[in-house]
Formats: structure tokens, sequence, C-alpha cells
């Protein structure tokens, strides 16, 4: 059994590693900046200890990292990516101060090839950073989030009865979901021996957005017209996504889904159909109400 310190628990990837490692009888040590949120709350109900943590209170890392074992790390991007590059180092700055025996980083499929895309190119530089730390670590690689089609401009279009998104209908995209990289995550941590020094990019099925649009009005009930969103509208709102889009579209995220699914059948990959058919859609579906 090991005590496992797990960044972003209240969120999704965080969140879904934390339950795996407890299904799998580790302690959990969730890290969180709001540790009476009722995401903290769920994880206390789950067995969780939950302890305040903040990416840029270096002592609170210290303290939440005291005499744990390893760590999953998750640095976000929303804030902007010279935030993430120091968030990112400094939590390895303070996993090696521990002296953990092993960090897996979350970080994104193709980090490591220079794509230019903005958020690509600080997750490197959080990689490269625990490389040098002298840490034993594990990088993960998800693809494309399953969970994104929940919520956003793509909820908004669900509703209207369209799936708009930024590629064409006929090319193929990696997909995973949340609760696979928690599981995968979970898995790296409990077999270090196995995963240290190891960086690998997951994914669990491969769809194009057109097969998607098809699997979504089947799992949601309802019709589904395809809409390309054109990257130039994507551009208006923000050039790290409409990067990560034209490289989705020239190059794409070659994963090999079927090796993974060969080499880890333990994770129980979520093909897209699955991921769907989970998802509690009247809900997703209903309009979120307007503010005056």
């Amino acid at each position: 059994m090991l005590t496992v310190a797990v960044t972003g628990a209240t969120g999704a990837q965080g969140g879904a590693t934390a339950r795996g490692l407890l299904a799998a009888g580790h302690r959990v040590r969730a890290l969180t900046r709001r540790p009476e949120s009722p995401a903290a709350e769920t994880l206390r109900a789950l067995g969780a200890e939950v302890r305040h943590a903040d990416f840029d209170d270096r002592s609170s890392l210290d303290a939440a990292l005291a005499g744990a074992d390893s760590l999953f790390a998750v640095t976000a991007f929303e804030t902007g990516i010279e935030t993430e590059i120091r968030q990112g180092r400094t939590l390895v700055d303070a996993a090696a101060a521990a002296r953990l025996g092993h960090v897996v980083l979350t970080s994104v499929a193709h980090a490591d090839r220079g794509t230019g895309v903005p958020h690509y190119e600080s997750k490197r530089a959080v990689e490269d950073h625990l490389h040098a730390s002298g840490t034993p670590w594990t990088v993960i690689g998800p693809a494309a989030f399953m969970d994104n089609y929940t919520g956003g401009w793509t909820a908004d279009g669900l509703r209207e009865g369209t799936f708009a998104w930024p590629m064409p209908a006929d090319r193929p995209l990696a997909l995973i979901s949340s609760r696979d990289i928690g599981a995968f995550a979970a898995l790296a941590l409990g077999r270090r021996e196995d995963f240290t020094g190891r960086r690998i990019d997951i994914a669990s099925d491969e769809r194009t957005p057109g097969e998607m649009a098809g699997i979504l009005a089947a799992a949601m009930g309802r019709p589904l017209s395809y809409e390309e969103v054109p990257l130039a509208h994507v551009r208006t709102r923000s050039t790290d996504l409409a990067a990560m889009f034209s490289y989705f579209t020239t190059t794409g995220l070659d994963v090999d889904v079927a090796g993974l699914r060969r080499e880890f059948p333990e994770v129980g990959w979520q093909s897209f159909d699955d991921w769907a058919r989970a998802q509690d859609w009247p809900s997703i579906l209903t309009p979120e109400p307007s503010h005056p």
C-alpha cells in the first residue's frame, strides 16, 4: 500500500486517478486549493485524506508532500502557459525535495514532438524539468479528451441538434476519457518498477468527427448534424486552441490504441461508444439558466 499525493484531485484527471488508487487499496492524499469544496468532500467520503496545497505557495506543497511515497502531477494551462511552466517546475522541485520515489506526470500526446502548439510546449517544458530533477518519473500523454464533448460550445451545439467541431468530418482523432487516464495513472503508480523512465501516449479509441456525431446522436436519442467550425473562428477566441486543431487536422495524433489494449487490459479502456452511453445526456442537454 502506497501513500500517493494527487494534485488536481477535485478535477477530472486527478479525481479519476484518486478513485482508481483508492479502489486499488492505496492511501490517497488529495491536494487542492479548496479543501472544503463539494468535490473534496466527495473524496473524503471515499476514504481520501484531503490537504490544502497551492502551486504558487511552495511551503504548502512541501507540507502536503512530506511523507508521501509518490505523486500524481497535473498542470493547467488555462491561466497561461508561463504560469503553467512556473507552477509545474515548482511542483517538480517540491517533489524532488521530498525525495519521492515516483512522480507520474500527465502531459499531452505528442508534447515531446515539437508540435508548436503553445500549451503542448509548456507541458514539454515541465516534462524536461522533471527529467532533469533526478526523481524517478513516468510521463503519460493523453490524446483528445472525450469529456470535452459535454461542455462549452460543443454542448451548446448539441442542444440545438448540431455537433460542431473544428476538423473535417472524415479526419480521425485519437480519443480518451478522464476515467481511462485515471485508471492508467493509478496502474503506473502501483507498478512503478514497470513504468519508471517511460513516456507513454495513451488513447482508447480513434474516430472521425462524422463517426462521433453518429455515436452521440444514438446515445442522446436525437438526430445530429455535423458542422465543421472554421479555424479562423476558433482563432478569434484562442490562437492556442486554433494551433492545436490545426495540428490535429494536418499531423494528427498517432497513438497505438490496439497495442495499449493488449498490453494494459486491466485499464478497461472505454471506446467512444462506451463513454457516450455512460453520460447523463438529459442533464447535459438541459439549457443552462440565463442570468439577468
